[in-house]
């Protein structure tokens, strides 16, 4: 079968974006909410999410650091699987978008749980920041 260039190439784009790494740019609204959820649920590293926040999420953020400093984490600890995917975005004129988020988390041996992450970003001096997250307690929507 002959395939043109540009299909081959339409095709590799598709399949790239198709797995888990690709993402929306770090420097937009969406991609500063996902790398937050990345570094506070899926990687379990409150410090690397620091970054992204400011206001009322980096005080949440410090926070969990305080209540969670001096508990081990070492190969005996059971780390959940965590994925999520945009459900609604809300935007708020140019300048804050709030994300809701469906997260499905999994851990070996145990129930899965379905949680909902609200994540408000709001633009200050041309860099996107988390100025606030909830999570709620997830129902399955329609699709499952």
């Amino acid at each position: 079968m002959i395939v043109s260039r540009r299909a081959a190439v339409r095709l590799a784009f598709a399949l790239a974006c198709a797995a888990p790494g690709c993402r929306p740019d770090a420097s937009t609204a969406r991609g500063t909410a996902e790398r937050f959820l990345d570094a506070h649920y899926v990687h379990i590293d409150l410090p690397a999410a620091l970054p992204f926040t400011t206001g009322l999420a980096r005080a949440k953020v410090e926070e969990e650091i305080r209540l969670v400093s001096g508990q081990e984490i070492d190969a005996s600890t059971r780390k959940p699987s965590v994925h999520y995917r945009l459900l609604e975005e809300h935007p708020d004129g140019e300048t804050a978008v709030s994300y809701l988020y469906r997260g499905d988390i999994r851990i070996e041996d145990a129930d899965a749980i379905e949680r909902r992450w609200l994540v408000t970003v709001r633009s200050e001096d041309g860099n996107w920041r988390v100025t606030n997250y909830q999570e709620y307690e997830g129902a399955r929507d329609a699709d499952g």
